[in-house]
Order: C-alpha cells, then sequence, then structure tokens
C-alpha cells in the first residue's frame, strides 16, 4: 500500500534580508540550549548581543545579496533528497519539508505543513551530522513543542559510509585542483562550543573527531590533519584549538592549507565569509603557502545517497529514535546523547520490531 512520507530536514535557518538580521540574532541567542540563563535575564541579553552584534552581521550578509543562502541551500538538497527516495521506494509519495530553528520557515511552520499533507510517516532528519543539544536537540524540542506528530528521527550519522566518502572525495579533489602540493596540511573545521557545554556531557567534540577519524583514514596521500573548532562568541572558553590558531600555526610552519568544513554541510556565513574571507586573508598575511577552501557538501551525489540511506534505514521497524545503524554509539560519559538519555536498548527496539 503506497504511504505518504514526510521528510523533515532541520537546520538553523537564516536570515532572508538585512531586516530580518537582527531578529534572527534574537532568536539564535534567546533558546536556552545555546545561552544558559534564566528568564528574563536571557531575553535580555539576546536583545544585547542581537543589537551590539546585528550591524556587523548585517555587513557580512551583505556580501551574500543581503541574507543567507541557507534556505536556498537546504531547498536544493531536498529536492535532490526527494528524486533519490523516489527512486528508492518507488510505491510511495515523498515530500521534503524544511524546519529551520530561527528563522522561516520555522519548524511551527513544518509541523502545520505536514499535518495539512496528511501524512502517514514521518521522518525528523536533522542536517547537523554530529549530535549536539545546541543544534540537534533544540530542533527535536521545537518540533515537539508545535505538536509535531510521532516520527522516526535520525539523531545523527558522523560515521555514515557515504557522508564519510563525500567529504574525503572533496577534500582530495580541493588538493588536486590545487597541484597536489607536497607541504598541505587539512584543517578540518566545526563549529565550536563552550567547553561546559561539552563538560555536561554533550557529545558533539567527540562525533566531530570520529568523522576525521573517519575521513581521514580514506585518504593515506594527506598525513597531515588536524581538527579545530571556529566560530567562537562571548566571554566563555570554547572548545579547541581554534581555527584561527591552526591557520596562523600552518602558516608559520609553511604548509599549504586545505580547509574542510568538516560538521557544516551548506555553505552559510560561517564558510563563505569566515572561511573564505576571513581565515583566508589570515593565511596569506601569516605567510601560508597556499589556501585551499573545500566546498560545504551540498548536493554532491555521495551526501545525498547518505542521507537517502538515512531515511529508507528509519523506515525500518517502529517509530522513534534511530541511532546511527540502530546501535548507541557515544561512550557513556557524554549522557546528552539521546540513546543514553532515552535508556536505548537496540535488541529491545529490533525485538519489537
Amino acid at each position: 500500500m503506497s504511504r505518504k512520507i514526510a521528510v523533515v530536514l532541520f537546520n538553523l535557518g537564516g536570515p532572508d534580508g538585512q531586516e530580518s538580521v537582527k531578529p534572527f540574532l534574537r532568536n539564535l541567542f534567546n533558546d536556552p540550549a545555546i545561552i544558559y540563563a534564566p528568564w528574563p535575564i536571557r531575553p535580555m541579553l539576546a536583545w544585547l548581543i542581537s543589537t551590539t552584534r546585528g550591524p556587523k552581521a548585517a555587513r557580512e550578509y551583505a556580501k551574500m545579496g543581503g541574507g543567507s543562502p541557507i534556505v536556498p541551500e537546504t531547498e536544493k538538497q531536498a529536492a535532490a533528497l526527494t528524486s533519490a527516495l523516489q527512486a528508492a521506494l518507488p510505491g510511495d509519495e515523498i515530500r521534503c519539508f524544511l524546519a529551520m530553528r530561527y528563522w522561516h520557515p520555522f519548524t511551527h511552520e513544518a509541523v502545520e505543513a505536514v499535518k495539512a499533507w496528511g501524512a502517514d510517516d514521518v521522518v525528523l532528519l536533522p542536517l547537523y551530522p554530529q549530535f549536539s543539544t545546541t543544534t540537534t536537540a533544540s530542533s527535536l524540542k521545537a518540533w515537539s513543542d508545535a505538536g509535531g506528530m510521532e516520527a522516526r528521527t535520525i539523531c545523527c550519522f558522523p560515521r555514515e559510509t557515504d557522508f564519510i566518502a563525500a567529504h574525503s572525495d572533496l577534500i582530495r579533489k580541493a588538493w588536486e585542483e590545487a597541484g597536489r602540493p607536497a607541504d598541505a596540511r587539512v584543517l578540518h573545521s566545526a563549529h565550536g562550543l563552550p567547553e561546559i557545554t561539552i563538560e555536561r556531557g554533550d557529545p558533539y567534540q567527540w562525533q566531530v573527531e570520529e568523522t576525521v577519524k573517519a575521513v581521514t583514514a580514506l585518504l593515506p596521500e594527506l598525513g597531515d590533519h588536524i581538527t579545530c573548532f571556529q566560530s567562537k562568541v562571548g566571554p566563555l572558553k570554547w572548545i579547541g584549538p581554534s581555527t584561527e590558531d591552526m591557520v596562523e600555526e600552518a602558516a608559520r610552519d609553511g604548509k599549504h592549507i586545505i580547509l574542510s568544513p568538516i560538521a557544516f554541510v551548506s555553505e552559510h556565513i560561517e564558510t563563505l565569509v569566515e572561511l573564505d574571507e576571513e581565515y583566508a586573508e589570515l593565511a596569506h598575511e601569516k605567510g601560508a603557502a597556499g589556501y585551499t577552501r573545500v566546498p560545504a557538501l551540498g548536493v554532491t551525489e555521495g551526501f545525498v545517497r547518505a542521507l537517502s540511506g538515512l531515511v529508507v534505514s528509519a523506515l525500518d521497524g517502529p517509530a522513534g529514535l534511530k541511532p546511527p545503524s540502530g546501535v548507541p554509539i557515544c561512550p557513556a560519559e557524554f549522557g546528552r546523547c539521546p540513546c543514553r538519555e532515552a535508556g536505548y536498548n537496540a535488541e529491545a527496539s529490533k525485538d519489537a520490531a
């Protein structure tokens, strides 16, 4: 029997014009998963941060046409994923819905659209390969708070085979197009987090490092790799090493920098401004032998195949949490892993299916 399958793609979103930069930032910093402060202090801080950071952010978004490209980029991914799923599930009707956390289309808008469409099955697919309480958990909470229906929830995919291969292929291609420099150092840059977030049991940093391990295993021709973190905001101590410091160090060492956005799946302000402009300029100022930025995954064939495979696997068995390959991967110390919080039992889940 034919099913109507809704696939909900979660991402942070971004302002769609200059007038929405400040409210986007206010929504971002008013999230308790981002700013650890109680109400009413948190809304006040969100207003202050968005007011002080707004003008600079607006200038950066102006370089990209006035707003963020993340929604158009995600729409392209949704279209490619729909085509892949139609081929994999020819008897079913597939539709992808965007659910952005901090600007339109908001998660509550996705909930309304999925219900109006009359989906038989819903798969929640966060476009955050590595789980964090600040991204995936916040997005899933927004789905629940908006009255989202029972769904099959993909929590993360930091070591998924096609995802890893897609990253390694892009890195290799960038290195080859740069002339195969022998002095290359690959900097795998991910969005950073405050150290306190990791200390509270968030598995994000560990999962990023697992992604890098898997990617580097497929790149024996490139032996120099460093995992680093970017986009620090605020006075708290953040996880490191910082991408900025690693760019400077690589430049001092006379390296040709190959910079891969290892935790970003689409182009947006962190890649197009921080990586393409700020860190590129820093690398040249400090005398790097060269600077090559690897593109985000976008709609590369391998990445779309990875997403399709995750959705098809999630449709197996009952609704609920769907960890990678049906098995929790995070070590016990990461108590904020959703599998650990839910007391997920892989064998019991298999029996139930």
